[in-house]
Formats: C-alpha cells, sequence, structure tokens
C-alpha cells in the first residue's frame, strides 16, 4: 500500500473511553458521552475526500437516499426552509415545490414521510449537481449560509445529526429514580441497519475524514448544543477539554490512522 494512499476504513470494534454527568440544568437528564468520538478528528469532507456511499457516486456523498423526518416539526421546519429556494439556487426548483416529499417506511412495515429522489436510485431532490450554476451540494445547507444561518435550522433533523447518534432512554436506578439518559456517540456503519455494511464507504470509520484541525466536540458545538441543551454542552465541553489535556487512552483509531499517514 501506498503511504499516500490511507486504509479505507478502520474496524468498527476498538476500545472507548464514556462520560457520565448531570446536565447542570435539569438533574433528571443524564447525558452519557462517547470522549473517543467527540475528540476525534473527524470531519465532514463532502466535495474533496468524500467517496460517496454509493459506488461511482461520490458527488452524492451521503445524499443519495432522501432523509426520513423525525417528526412534523422537522418536517414543517424543512418546508418552511424550502420556500426561501429559487431556481437559481435549487436545480429542482419546478418539481421540488409540488413533490418533495414522499412516503416510505424506515422498517419494513409502519410508512413514513421523507425527502423525495431525484430519480429511482436517488440522489434527494435537495441536491444540486457539481456543475450547477448555483452552487452543487445540498440547496438547504446552501441557503441558510446565505441567510447567515447553522444549517441545521434547515435541514432534515438527520441530515445535520450526523455522523453524531443520540440515543435517548428513560432508565431506572437501583434506588427506583428514573432519568433520561442521553447517549451521544458515533454513528458508524450499525447506525444505518444491517443495510449499513453494504455501503460502498463511510466517512466516520476512514481516516480520510479525520483530518479535522480541532476536535469534534469543538468543530460540531451548535449541533451538540441542539441535542442535548447549552448548559449541557457547556459542561461536556469543559470535560471533553480536560481529557484532551490529560491525554485520551482510547483514541480512535482512524484519527491515529490518519496522524500517522501525514506523518510519513
Amino acid at each position: 500500500m501506498s503511504r499516500k494512499t490511507p486504509p479505507r476504513e478502520v474496524p468498527l470494534d476498538f476500545p472507548r473511553e464514556w462520560i457520565d454527568f448531570l446536565d447542570p440544568a435539569d438533574d433528571q437528564h443524564l447525558v452519557r458521552a462517547d470522549l473517543t468520538w467527540l475528540l476525534s478528528r473527524w470531519t465532514c469532507v463532502f466535495g474533496s475526500a468524500c467517496r460517496g456511499i454509493l459506488p461511482g457516486r461520490a458527488e452524492d456523498g451521503c445524499c443519495s437516499h432522501g432523509a426520513f423526518f423525525t417528526d412534523a416539526d422537522d418536517e414543517n421546519r424543512v418546508k418552511a426552509a424550502v420556500l426561501k429556494l429559487t431556481p437559481l439556487t435549487w436545480q429542482n426548483h419546478r418539481r421540488g415545490f409540488r413533490n418533495w416529499t414522499e412516503m416510505d417506511t424506515v422498517d419494513g412495515t409502519k410508512p413514513a414521510r421523507r425527502t423525495a429522489t431525484r430519480s429511482a436510485d436517488g440522489p434527494c431532490v435537495f441536491h444540486n449537481d457539481e456543475d450547477f450554476a448555483g452552487g452543487g451540494g445540498c440547496a438547504l445547507h446552501a441557503q441558510a449560509l446565505r441567510d447567515g444561518k447553522h444549517p441545521l435550522a434547515y435541514k432534515p433533523d438527520v441530515c445535520w445529526q450526523l455522523p453524531v447518534r443520540r440515543e435517548q432512554d428513560w432508565i431506572t436506578r437501583p434506588d427506583g429514580t428514573k432519568v433520561l439518559q442521553s447517549t451521544l456517540t458515533e454513528f458508524d456503519r450499525r447506525g444505518w441497519g444491517p443495510g449499513g455494511h453494504d455501503l460502498n464507504w463511510w466517512c466516520t470509520s476512514s481516516p480520510d475524514a479525520h483530518v479535522g484541525t480541532e476536535p469534534m466536540y469543538i468543530t460540531y458545538a451548535p449541533e451538540l448544543t441542539e441535542l442535548i441543551g447549552e448548559k449541557a454542552y457547556a459542561k461536556l465541553a469543559e470535560l471533553c477539554a480536560a481529557r484532551l489535556k490529560a491525554g485520551l487512552l482510547a483514541v480512535h483509531p482512524a484519527t491515529t490512522a490518519a496522524s500517522t499517514i501525514r506523518r510519513k
């Protein structure tokens, strides 16, 4: 293997460091954070080193399929953002305004609504081609930046949350008290379900994407804040900084591999 060619992906199972803490704003909210992931140097490489989730479709990135909405609020927020798009900023503006959602299913049985795809094999209807005069990539993402907003204000929840996976469960402690546990970790291939193992490439496990100049807890501060709240994020950032200063024991292997490649 050439020194300039990094391994495509590291294995999915490896040691991780975790930390639990109570939300300073809510003593019934317990945050469980994957420090190995949040202190990694992952960064989105869409449009540069991204190889895409489908073979021969690197330009799609992870937009080759429509995005399922988490709830009505999610869909309504995107609907409001769509009204801001024009033929100059959205390649599929004309058909999109009348048909930018469609029904599908996440689990194979229960119907769910998602953003439409431009054809049977995608990509998402909001994905502009590379040569589109208004700019390639997500039309909603670009519109948010033009409006001085963070993209999470316009994009479907699943789109801005990736590649962070948040799971929430009410847990009962041995003394009978209950707390809402929010778990923050890596959305790896398994996050997609069984089909995730069939993806052409997935960035969280690839050294190609672990080239950020700052750790994820900093670069993803707005998204993490939205997921767990301002005070909880401030505490998370404090704990992450302390752990980074002390020296993380279980470093993400893709970050390690990327660092090794850069030194060669």
